[in-house]
């Protein structure tokens, strides 16, 4: 048994080894002044999002981009009293979700894009702010390769406790692997915050069709789509000036449900390398749990135990040193307190995943 562990931690270490080489080989992207061309429509999928989004469009106002060259479509799910729009200084408009799936999201998606007259989309989600180079990062980027399909970059906006520092170090783990993903050619991973396609790729792919029984996912099933057709026209940017900030959840409970919502997609991956990753991973934390268990009923021995933890630790901590430099710049909070127990919360979220259901949204959810 021993012997099953470490050979797991042995094939966890090379998974990681391996995206920590692609982080490295992505490169970071540095807008060059080009004058700004792309035309985009940004869509914000929305539910009793009323405190959240008069900060959403402030930032959108702070755009340094011409407001000729971008629109803004909030669509409403249903939310239980209508937001109010206040003036701006760019287009905006609310239009009301139609559903005709078990994913909220994507159907906001698909409805909006009926509006969309530009030929880029971008979407983020109402809780989040984005920084003042968002769209001109993107343009340039946009103006200087082919690509169909750009995923960006997602933060936390933290307080000093130990549950925001615990969902940022989850955060950047996910940021680190999705950028190491994409080094190495094998992209499968994005966040719905801070993504970006054309709109003719959207149509080319029947949209969300094949997918749209499965809650979430309105960002990772369209990129592995977009992956399998165009391998060389999806892209990851790199830039520290579109890296879209977001805020953390409230409470643990709500935090566990995201991550169930999170993890039940990975079945369904198109891609067999994410399958596998994802695999290694939770087989990698699992048995850190396993080897504590061994340790409190005496099966290892404590120089064992330390000797497989270190090890796990090590290899963890540099991915995510390397992600959170690129990500915030700033000293990693309640690292060993959080490393220790990150282990114990992946574990039980991906099997509950596997069988549980969830909340969103105020919306009941099964697998």
């Amino acid at each position: 048994m021993i012997f099953g562990l470490f050979a797991i931690l042995a094939v966890y270490t090379i998974c990681i080894v391996l995206l920590i080489y692609g982080f490295f080989k992505a490169k970071t992207f540095y807008k060059k002044g080009l004058e700004p061309k792309t035309s985009f429509t940004i869509i914000v999928p929305f539910r009793n999002e009323a405190d959240n989004l008069p900060n959403l469009l402030k930032s959108f106002s702070s755009l340094n981009y011409p407001s000729s060259l971008f629109e803004v479509i909030l669509v409403d799910d249903n939310s239980n009293e209508k937001f109010q729009l206040s003036i701006v200084n760019y287009q905006v408009s609310i239009i009301d979700n139609i559903r005709v799936s078990n994913s909220p999201k994507k159907d906001a998606i698909t409805t909006a894009i009926q509006y969309v007259k530009t030929d880029w989309v971008i979407t983020t989600d109402a809780d989040c702010i984005v920084p003042q180079n968002w769209l001109l990062t993107f343009d340039n980027y946009i103006q200087e390769t082919s690509v169909l399909m750009l995923a960006g970059a997602v933060t936390y906006k933290c307080k000093n406790s130990f549950l925001d520092h615990f969902q940022q170090l989850d955060l950047t783990s996910l940021q680190g692997a999705t950028i190491g993903s994409f080094g190495v050619n094998r992209g499968f991973m994005c966040n719905g915050a801070n993504f970006a396609y054309k709109k003719s790729l959207f149509e080319s792919l029947n949209g969300f069709e094949g997918n749209d029984k499965i809650a979430s996912g309105d960002d990772v099933f369209l990129l592995q789509k977009a992956f399998e057709k165009f391998p060389q026209e999806v892209h990851y940017l790199k830039a520290e000036e579109a890296i879209v900030i977001t805020k953390p959840t409230e409470n643990w409970k709500a935090l566990f449900y995201q991550r169930v919502r999170w993890a039940a997609k990975t079945s369904s991956y198109r891609s067999t390398f994410g399958k596998f990753l994802g695999l290694i991973v939770f087989l990698g934390n699992l048995s850190f749990v396993i080897g504590f268990f061994f340790l409190l009923l005496g099966f290892f021995s404590y120089p064992i135990f330390v000797l497989f933890a270190f090890s796990k630790f090590l290899i963890d901590f540099v991915l995510l040193y390397s992600a959170n430099q690129f990500l915030t710049q700033n000293r990693i909070k309640s690292l060993l307190l959080s490393s220790l127990f990150y282990p114990f919360f992946s574990s039980t979220v991906a099997l509950y995943s596997l069988f549980g259901s969830y909340e969103w949204k105020d919306r009941q959810f099964r697998k």
